[in-house]
């Protein structure tokens, strides 16, 4: 079992700049792919990015493309999301998952863990 934990979020204006970070528990950390996520109030969870077992393969949604980053530290159990170029439409709690895939998936029905998620607040 994993449990994860994410910090990182905050408000920022548009145009800068957050790192998201995921903490995730246990030693088995590199046999999971993980992905981040995103939920809007009113909105349905969409997928944002997501990072193979040992950070081969990689995919983001179009909408943050060229300007989110993710990475993982299978050392220290920890993956990040940069997130870069902020704008309002990227408010959202944030969410990471953790998923028995090699791979990441945009499907998140994929993923088997998830965090509690963490707030972010872009203001225009």
């Amino acid at each position: 079992q994993v449990q994860l934990v994410e910090s990182g979020g905050g408000l920022v204006q548009a145009g800068g700049s957050l790192r998201l970070s995921c903490a995730a528990s246990g030693r088995t950390f590199s046999s999971y792919a993980m992905g981040w996520f995103r939920q809007a109030p009113g909105k349905e969870r969409e997928f944002v990015a997501a990072i193979s077992r040992r950070g081969g393969s990689i995919f983001y949604a179009d909408s943050v493309k060229g300007r989110f980053t993710i990475s993982r530290d299978n050392a220290k159990t920890l993956v990040y999301l940069q997130m870069n170029s902020l704008k309002p439409e990227d408010t959202a709690v944030y969410y990471c998952a953790a998923s028995t895939y090699y791979t990441g998936s945009p499907n998140g029905s994929e993923y088997d863990y998830w965090g509690q998620g963490t707030q972010v607040t872009v203001s225009s």
